[in-house]
């Protein structure tokens, strides 16, 4: 697991680059197709390569995403390391120890007829092409099991917040700034009302931040446009519905100011009724291979399990690496717990299919024992 770890690390899959990402996804094929049995199929949406190994009475979906969101090149200076047990790299923890679990587990597994796996490509750019994909097979399925990271202690993940993302665009009109300022319309000035209106939209457990910022070309001229992006997250779709009204419903405050704003809700939170019966099973799957007792988090961060719980189907979260630091250069993955995490996974894809093809609480057969 470690050298397969190791192997994916070193294949880059920045967003976007279409010629790692395909090279990837070519590693990737050549692991998982021989342990299912059957061929991927490559589903292309604007060149960004998406494999899904489709099954035809698809109980359960193994979901997650080979993209990372380091640049090309970023293991030439930071390659991946393993000391004490702990791996680091980019990628490492989100998500690719996860993958490589998902294709250990698979291997434990002794019938992978009624399971799928979808595999995408453009998760850390907010799923663009991949969500019509990600949403059909969970339709498919009575069970979607996401290898994104667990905790830094190992916990899954029961619920997430939603998000939402803004681009809100202010239109002024230029004019001299030493000459006749008064005969422009600041855009940036607008900006600055703006930023601090959408602000006041936070609540206790609602985030509203504005991020990117940018206003003007050049320092003698009244800026004619500026733009800002907002990020939103909230644990409740209702919260992100109130806060979507808001910003939709802004109003300039210079006369003559026009606001144009796009964007909206990305993806409605995943509630934690839509992993409670899944959890069960995975505990009791780690109660029979010998694990410590299997604890469950909310986490502030939105998924692809998003998209499937707002769908009403099962999901459960957070069936990846052990580790932390996702996103930057701190990121780290515990290897010593890869082989319970996989035996895990695989001991929960038994019971789930236990469940529904044979008898609730049905033992879940073929998995080792934790040792």
């Amino acid at each position: 697991m470690v050298d397969r770890l190791r192997q994916l690390v070193h294949q880059e899959s920045p967003p976007g680059a279409v010629r790692r990402l395909h090279a990837c996804a070519d590693l990737l094929e050549s692991w998982i197709s021989p342990v299912l049995g059957r061929p991927a199929v490559r589903v292309v949406r604007d060149g960004l390569p998406h494999l899904l190994w489709p099954a035809e009475d698809q109980r359960v979906l193994l979901l997650g995403h080979y993209d990372t969101v380091w640049p090309e090149g970023t293991v030439r200076d930071w390659p991946f390391a393993l000391a004490d047990g702990v791996a680091t790299g980019p990628g490492v923890c989100d998500m690719k120890s996860g993958i490589v679990q998902l294709v250990t587990a698979l291997s434990l597994l002794p019938d992978t007829a009624r399971v799928g796996v979808l595999l995408t490509c453009d998760e850390e750019s907010g799923s663009p092409t991949s969500r019509p994909l990600i949403e059909q097979q969970a339709q498919r399925s009575r069970a979607v099991l996401v290898g994104e990271p667990a905790t830094e202690t190992g916990a899954v993940k029961v619920a997430r917040k939603g998000g939402s993302v803004y681009r809100i665009t202010v239109r002024g009109r230029a004019a001299h700034a030493g000459v006749e300022p008064h005969r422009g319309v600041n855009a940036a000035v607008e900006l600055a009302h703006q930023v601090l209106a959408v602000r006041s939209f936070a609540a206790e457990g609602t985030s509203v931040t504005p991020t990117v910022l940018s206003a003007g070309s050049i320092s003698n001229q009244v800026p004619e446009s500026a733009t800002f992006c907002v990020d939103v997250r909230a644990w409740t779709r209702e919260e992100l519905d109130r806060v979507d009204r808001l910003i939709h419903a802004l109003t300039p405050r210079l006369a003559e100011a026009t606001l144009v704003v796009g964007g909206g809700i990305n993806r409605y939170p995943m509630p934690e009724a839509v992993a409670t019966p899944l959890l069960e099973i995975a505990r009791r799957a780690g109660r029979e291979l010998g694990l410590p007792p299997l604890e469950s988090a909310h986490a502030p961060g939105a998924s692809d399990a998003n998209f499937t719980a707002s769908l009403g189907v099962a999901t459960l979260d957070g069936l990846g690496g052990v580790g932390g630091g996702s996103h930057a250069r701190s990121e780290w993955v515990d290897v010593t717990r890869m082989p319970e995490r996989a035996a895990l996974l695989a001991a929960t894809v038994a019971g789930v299919l236990g469940q529904s093809g044979q008898r609730a609480g049905a033992a879940s057969p073929g998995v080792p024992a934790h040792r």
